[in-house]
């Protein structure tokens, strides 16, 4: 009876149109499916690669950010260092001249004249101008000079002694230098008017 019953249903048209559309696929769908398989991995392939490249790249970054990083580290730790030393170099020159006066001093003690204490000391004085000046001091003239804001501080103004001396410098208070031609102290002077 069980045959009977299938032989039956294989003469229905709906199991007929059923069966028409449960068909095996050819051979070109079966391909197709295939290639698009494949490339759906080698896109996954692809997104593999790009992850890998991206993962390398943020490495190279969080590597290059630590390197400056520490160069900024060490180059603030260089600057403080050198302003903590920049004067050593002109203290260390200037050590000499203290020597000197240490000597001019103790030589002051027990000289009975006074002739060669003031030589010992002009001497003193010419080292420390000569090291000074080496180091880029230099002495501002201004006694006789139009007076100039930019170079000058008057203290006081005073009855010029001559016609020609007016709006000029009569006295110097304070002497006024320069370091390399910027000026670092004004010269205190009194301006004939």
């Amino acid at each position: 009876m069980n045959d009977q019953n299938t032989h039956e249903h294989s003469n229905d048209p709906i199991v007929q149109d059923e069966a028409k559309d449960v068909t095996s696929p050819t051979a070109d769908e079966i391909k197709s499916a295939i290639d698009e398989d494949i490339q759906t991995l080698n896109e996954n392939e692809s997104a593999k690669d790009w992850a890998a490249e991206l993962k390398a790249m943020e490495d190279k970054y969080l590597r290059l950010y630590a390197e400056f990083d520490n160069y900024k580290r060490r180059t603030n730790a260089e600057r403080i260092e050198l302003f903590k030393t920049a004067n050593q170099e002109v203290l260390v020159s200037l050590l000499p001249v203290l020597d000197d006066f240490g000597r001019a001093l103790k030589a002051m003690q027990t000289a009975s004249e006074v002739a060669p204490v003031k030589e010992g000391v002009e001497l003193v004085n010419n080292k420390l101008t000569a090291i000074l000046t080496a180091k880029g001091l230099k002495v501002m003239e201004s006694v006789g000079q139009v007076f100039d804001s930019e170079f000058h501080e008057a203290i006081t103004n005073i009855p010029a002694p001559s016609e020609g001396m007016k709006g000029k410098i009569i006295d110097e208070v304070e002497r006024g230098y320069f370091l390399n031609e910027k000026v670092i102290r004004f010269a205190k002077v009194v301006v004939g008017e």
